[in-house]
């Protein structure tokens, strides 16, 4: 999130593409990565090695949107003594969440040093137990790449790869030397191999670091379908593309989202599309999601954490607190060499409530109180969004 007037990446992004082969010239492992992408994860059976006999068990994806913390929710976390606690901020998704054989949220912001000092907006550092909560809550991994990643400039974005190390989650679009660059997270979901990337549209006019061209990605087609399909290669099933873009406090998806969206969907290989999903964030509120080319794009979940939000015309806007959480079934392909399908596509509306200091998944607390006007109106502003561009007749449902 940014008011500022940005620099555009032209820059960032040539410096980046003449470093690409070096970058994936590296070895698949990542040297002092404890929970090395590509390997292994400690979540019981959720994203580990899949058991013999379960290549033809399909899975279960939940996606989630920003995970922005302000000031005020930097506060409201502090438990005292310079401690923090935010899972009680995720306990009302928590059991979506940690139900889904994979689990994939959205850090936008980077950590600071244990103890701080902590910031928000507009260059963000945020306190290190946020990735506590988020492996509490459920989640296996996360998108890292946005256009707050170098608000603190490498330093940040080690301290918040190694938190994330710390905790057992994987992350995918921001990395710490070339070879865990150039090697995407992989995880085990039901019998599918899946990989994950992420890229960002721009840093803020944040510069790459010096000599880590690959340090964060940079949203190009060319260097998006050649991921994907180096991932391919690699034994990837499923790939999962997230994509921090499109326009701050606009509903519909702008000209960018819809020719990349298009342009990436419809790229394919060997009669194979090279991207399964998109998954898209930034815009600060909940955008539609989309079925193009066969592929199920979300254009933009809007944010599951953020403080008091103030949209281009400094007005109080409750839009900027709104979210969706995208739940979607693959089922093993049809024959070998074809893609895995989805089965079930279903969005759960949900709601940062600054007043309870937690997101609520809205379906499940209007069961309990249909009477409650805000979370009326934020399920229903939620679902105008997400169905605005006719999704329901591609088969998504409303979710609880």
């Amino acid at each position: 999130m940014t008011h500022r007037t940005r620099r555009t990446a032209a820059v960032l992004s040539a410096v980046l593409l003449s470093a690409v082969a070096a970058a994936c010239s590296g070895s698949p492992g990542t040297p002092g990565h404890p929970a090395a992408r590509g390997t292994t994860a400690p979540h019981g059976t959720r994203g580990t090695q899949a058991a013999p006999g379960t290549a033809g068990k399909g899975f279960t994806l939940v996606a989630s949107g920003d995970v922005l913390p302000h000031d005020s929710i930097i506060r409201a976390a502090a438990t005292g003594g310079g401690g923090y606690d935010f899972k009680p901020m995720f306990a009302g998704v928590k059991d979506l969440v940690s139900a889904a054989d994979l689990a994939l949220c959205h850090s936008e912001t980077v950590y600071g040093e244990d103890g701080g000092p902590f910031t928000g907006y507009p260059d963000f550092t945020s306190p290190p137990q946020v990735a506590e909560a988020l492996k509490d809550a459920g989640y296996d991994g996360c998108s890292t790449a946005s256009n707050h990643t170098l608000d603190d400039g490498a330093d940040g974005l080690k301290r918040t790869l190694d938190a994330f190390d710390k905790v057992g989650l994987r992350h995918a679009g921001s990395a710490r030397t070339a070879a865990e660059a150039a090697a995407p997270a992989t995880y085990a979901a039901g019998g599918a191999k899946v990989a994950h990337l992420a890229y960002t549209y721009d840093t803020n006019g944040h510069p790459l670091p010096d000599g880590q061209p690959w340090a964060v990605n940079l949203m190009r087609q060319d260097k998006i379908v050649a991921d994907a399909r180096a991932a391919r290669k690699a034994g990837a099933d499923v790939v999962l593309v997230s994509l921090h873009w499109g326009t701050e406090w606009q509903t519909a998806p702008d000209e960018r989202q819809l020719t990349l969206g298009k342009a990436l969907t419809a790229s394919t290989r060997d009669g194979r599309p090279d991207i399964d999903m998109i998954l898209g964030t930034h815009a600060h509120i909940p955008q539609a999601y989309e079925k193009v080319n066969g592929t199920w794009i979300v254009y933009g979940m809007g944010d599951q954490i953020a403080g008091e939000m103030f949209n281009d015309e400094g007005e109080r806007d409750p839009r900027g607190n709104y979210g969706s959480l995208a739940r979607f079934t693959f089922e093993p392909p049809a024959a070998p060499g074809q893609r895995w399908r989805v089965t079930r596509a279903a969005y759960v509306p949900q709601m940062m409530d600054l007043t309870a200091g937690r997101v609520v998944n809205l379906p499940a607390a209007l069961a309990k109180d249909p009477d409650h006007e805000a979370y009326r109106a934020a399920e229903e502003a939620i679902s105008e969004a997400v169905l605005s561009r006719g999704a329901a007749k591609d088969g998504l449902t409303l979710g609880k």
